[in-house]
């Protein structure tokens, strides 16, 4: 940090590399800002036995130095001042609608699935217990179910489920055309904060099947590219008769430039000049520790 002396610092992530810095500002009283993209008290609690109200308490405790907590919904925002978190600012995000796009070629045919019943009900991301998709393979569906990705409970839920389609991971323009492909995007998720996979299906002109829960909620309701229902399988014969075209044309409201310009504002810079005084000063105090230190 001395040595690139940035004019903003923002932590991502809650884990050890976030820990370690903040350590690092929080000592050297350098203001920075963090954003929540994961509901780690949820995840957590979902995996060993640690309450929620364990993991909120450490969040609260991360993030409370921060100049500016960022969210990715005004639903999240609200249920973190719920919680007590302070300084809590959205932050939209963004979908690559050049790479995720309606006019790639099909795929599923060269994967197999010539002889595949549709409709395609899809699923994209880590097979893990958290993400709640055996509720989707569990879900009475006509025609054929999807899950595109790796992770821990795959080997588990693909034996459990033989008649669903599991094809790994997938990326880049092939991952595109999985999406493009597919008749409907499941996303049965409860504890995710936003389901970035929510726009690239809808980029692609696939409509979004889902929960009323975070991101979903924020998302679909109004936009005519998906439906949400507490019936996982009402929501996802609802949003089959979604407009594909609809889909696309309300996915286009999600540029990069207009979350890139949102996170930028909310950062917090050091004002000039006092940015050049204040880096100054800490290598002053540095190499007085390194002396101390060798003395």
């Amino acid at each position: 940090l001395r040595a690139f002396e940035p004019e903003a610092v923002h932590i991502a992530t809650e884990g050890p590399i976030g820990i370690a810095t903040r350590r690092i500002c929080v000592e050297w009283k350098l203001p920075f800002t963090t954003s929540y993209h994961t509901k780690f008290p949820e995840y957590v609690s979902a995996r060993f036995p640690i309450p929620v109200q364990v993991g909120y308490a450490y969040m609260k405790w991360f993030h409370k130095p921060s100049g500016r907590l960022m969210v990715a919904t005004p639903t999240l925002r609200d249920e973190l001042l719920e919680h007590g978190f302070r300084n809590v600012s959205p932050w939209s995000r963004g979908v690559d609608t050049e790479l995720f796009n309606p006019d790639l070629e099909r795929i599923y045919d060269e994967l197999g699935g010539k002889d595949w019943p549709r409709p395609f009900w899809l699923n994209v991301g880590r097979v893990a217990v958290e993400k709640n998709i055996e509720t989707f393979l569990k879900t009475d569906l006509p025609g054929t179910k999807i899950v595109v990705g790796d992770g821990p409970a795959r080997a588990e839920l693909e034996a459990q489920y033989p008649e669903a389609k599991f094809l790994g991971a997938k990326f880049g323009e092939e991952l595109a055309r999985c999406f493009r492909d597919a008749d409907v995007f499941v996303f049965p998720s409860w504890t995710d904060t936003f389901g970035l996979v929510i726009l690239e299906a809808m980029a692609a002109g696939t409509p979004v099947a889902a929960f009323p829960a975070h991101g979903p909620i924020d998302i679909i309701p109004g936009s005519n590219a998906g439906a949400i229902d507490d019936d996982l399988r009402t929501a996802c014969l609802k949003a089959l008769e979604c407009d594909r075209g609809a889909v696309r044309a309300y996915a286009e409201k999600f540029s990069w430039r207009a979350s890139a310009e949102e996170f930028v504002a909310n950062l917090e810079p050091y004002p000039d000049p006092e940015r050049g005084r204040f880096w100054r000063r800490l290598r002053r105090i540095a190499r007085i520790r390194r002396r101390a230190a060798a003395a």
